[in-house]
Parts: structure tokens; C-alpha cells; sequence
């Protein structure tokens, strides 16, 4: 295998972790209604904490870097986040 290889394989990974960011962005919006169908809040401390808690169990598992797989997972809430609130008409995204 050469550099241009790796290079190739890890461009192709790099599309698919983007695509299933997008994925899991667009699942905000099912989320919201339901939140809306509950009565509860965009914010939600108690499922935040499970969605770290898992990825940080995980990345434990697969032998990552605990602190660089918390920050991801907390920019990828802060995404759901603030693409609920553009959904719900109080966010500036577009």
C-alpha cells in the first residue's frame, strides 16, 4: 500500500463521518417534535450527559483519546442544539 492510499482511504472516511454528522443533525428535528409532543425543552442536561458518558465508554473500548472524543461529541450537541432552536424560530443559522 502507498501514501497516496492511506491519503485515498482516510478522504473516503472523512466523507462519511461528514454524512452521518448531517444524519444525525437532521434527526434534530424529529427530536424537537417529539420534545414538543412531551412538553419538554430544547435543552436537555440528563440526555446531554448520556450521549458523553456513551461516547467516552466507547472511546475507552476502542482505545481513543477520552478528552479529544468528548470535545467532538460536545460540538455535535451544541450543533442538534443550536439546529433545534433555528427549527423552533429562535436560531441565527441558516
Amino acid at each position: 500500500m502507498e501514501l497516496s492510499d492511506v491519503r485515498k482511504k482516510i478522504e473516503e472516511l472523512d466523507g462519511s463521518i461528514i454524512k452521518l454528522i448531517a444524519e444525525r443533525t437532521d434527526l434534530a428535528g424529529t427530536v424537537l417534535e417529539l420534545k414538543k409532543v412531551e412538553g419538554t425543552g430544547i435543552l436537555d442536561a440528563g440526555q446531554n450527559h448520556v450521549v458523553l458518558n456513551r461516547s467516552i465508554d466507547l472511546a475507552t473500548e476502542l482505545n481513543l483519546d477520552t478528552g479529544s472524543i468528548r470535545d467532538i461529541f460536545e460540538i455535535l450537541i451544541r450543533m442538534n442544539i443550536e439546529r433545534q432552536h433555528e427549527l423552533s424560530g429562535e436560531g441565527n443559522l441558516p
